[in-house]
């Protein structure tokens, strides 16, 4: 890299089925050759984890034929990334490539496709395969919500096939890819007992066919104000750190402060990520401490290197008062209630760790999907940005770049970080969201009204276990996002 350069730092999935919002009738013609070159030249420019994969050394080849026969050794640019990821399965998850950044772009500018249906899917257990989808929740004006698709909806096929799951890679979800598709609705069967053992999910023989529209998702699903032991208690369930969507988020907490609100039960329970902006932005509505370290970034150790060298100062992200002028609705608050599942991801958990070492984080739910790391797209041109692209061929990259450390270097929390109390959602009865007994909330509000509990566990482990959701299928599902700069040297 030769000067300094600006990325947009993203998460993608691999943007591998046709772009639904425009044609390209012109298809570049390039060789296999270039684009992986330029697949090594990312990876071994910025990659997070170029340390430990020897292939990205700067030394790894001895002359450029050595390099040259090295790409050709691989059948396809995808072969060659997949090679030169660092532990798929535990670290490295989320790093992907596109061979379309034009439908990249378009989903950036907020043009995506949805039918309104938010779900989870689920087996009984490692030694079964077979997946059930359950409805989290329902997007209004949408496709799911004209045809009466509602919270707690059980499926077990779509278009008339049996969803299926082993492992990441050995699943059929991409049945989920269509813009149309049909879902065979199902019933949770508790068999009339208490016991989670002999529970099952079962056909009922109807089906719905949903279809994707242009569709922009406010994050901001639901919000109020109740009391809580005559206290007032704010309750906020967001869905996604979308930064077009700030000025809402701190008007809610306007609305916070202006009930004077002592107790805050922030929902995160389906939100998989997105801006490290916002994140920063909903730590300081509720805790303030404007100024004070929110997170710290580490890139690989060259990157690392040069910035601790020379500007030490933007590896660090603050605490802040106002948002590009705008004050902010500050709440000053010493504790918080947060609830997660699994399907908690990236800037959720950097919300959760990095308020750690300033306030009080009651964590309520079940463990979070575990990603301290954000990644960045990559281009095909000089300084890997999207002016100067290489016109012959559209591959684009979504690398991570750096993992992220709250004030008191917590990070590596791949595993997921782990509630203070374990609640599992009741897929026999998921509840309506914001309803005082939905048995999340309630577990919140138990909390509250007995605040020196130690940490427990609060129901019973569901005999069903979460593979996946509909964020895992989207572009960006789980990722986090930011602007800031990152150098040459």
């Amino acid at each position: 890299m030769k000067k300094i350069i600006s990325f947009i730092l993203l998460g993608v999935l691999a943007l591998t089925y046709s772009s639904c919002f425009e044609d390209h009738d012109d298809n570049p013609q390039y060789s296999s050759l270039e684009v992986k070159d330029f697949v090594w030249k990312g990876l071994n420019a910025v990659y997070l984890y170029k340390d430990p994969v020897l292939n990205l050394h700067n030394d790894a080849f001895a002359n450029n034929e050595d390099y040259t026969n090295f790409l050709n050794s691989y059948a396809s640019p995808e072969e060659l990334f997949e090679s030169l990821m660092y532990q798929r399965e535990s670290i490295d998850r989320f790093s992907w490539i596109t061979n379309d950044y034009i439908q990249l772009e378009q989903q950036l500018s907020g043009i995506s496709l949805h039918n309104g249906m938010e779900f989870g899917l689920v087996r009984e257990s490692q030694s079964s395969s077979t997946v059930y989808g359950y409805v989290r929740y329902v997007l209004p004006n949408t496709s799911a919500s004209a045809q009466g698709i509602q919270r707690g909806n059980f499926f077990d096929k779509v278009n008339g096939t049996p969803l299926y799951y082993n492992s990441s890679t050995d699943n059929n979800f991409d049945l989920f890819n269509s813009n149309n598709y049909t879902i065979s609705l199902a019933f949770y069967n508790d068999n009339g007992t208490s016991e989670t053992s002999d529970d099952s999910i079962e056909s009922t023989g109807e089906t719905i066919t949903l279809t994707k529209q242009s569709y922009t998702e406010n994050p901001i699903y639901y919000s109020d104000v109740f009391q809580v032991g005559g206290i007032n208690t704010g309750y906020l369930m967001y869905n996604g750190f979308t930064s077009s969507f700030d000025g809402q988020l701190n008007n809610v907490f306007g609305n916070f402060l202006a009930n004077n609100i002592q107790n805050l039960i922030l929902d995160l329970r389906y939100n998989p990520g997105g801006s490290v902006n916002t994140a920063i932005i909903l730590g300081s509505l509720i805790a303030g401490h404007n100024g004070d370290v929110f997170s710290i970034e580490e890139w690989n150790s060259e990157i690392q290197s040069h910035l601790e060298d020379t500007n030490p100062e933007s590896l660090i992200n603050r605490f802040t008062n106002n948002d590009d002028g705008t004050p902010l609705n500050i709440l000053n608050l010493d504790k918080v209630y947060i609830l997660t599942t699994g399907s908690s991801a990236s800037a959720s958990e950097l919300v959760i760790n990095c308020l750690k070492p300033y306030i009080d984080v009651v964590q309520i739910g079940t463990t979070t999907t575990g990603k301290p790391q954000a990644s960045t797209t990559i281009y095909d041109s000089d300084d890997f940005s999207r002016e100067g692209a290489n016109p012959n061929h559209t591959y684009a990259m979504q690398p991570l770049i750096y993992k992220s450390l709250n004030a008191n270097g917590v990070t590596d929390y791949y595993t997921g970080l782990t509630p203070n109390i374990e609640v599992s959602e009741k897929l026999s009865n998921l509840g309506v969201i914001g309803d005082v007994n939905e048995t999340l909330l309630a577990a919140a509000i138990s909390a509250i009204e007995d605040s020196n509990r130690s940490p427990v566990t609060e129901s019973k482990p569901s005999k069903f276990e979460l593979v996946g959701d509909s964020n895992d299928l989207i572009p960006f599902g789980k990722d986090m996002i930011s602007n800031k700069p990152i150098p040459s040297f």
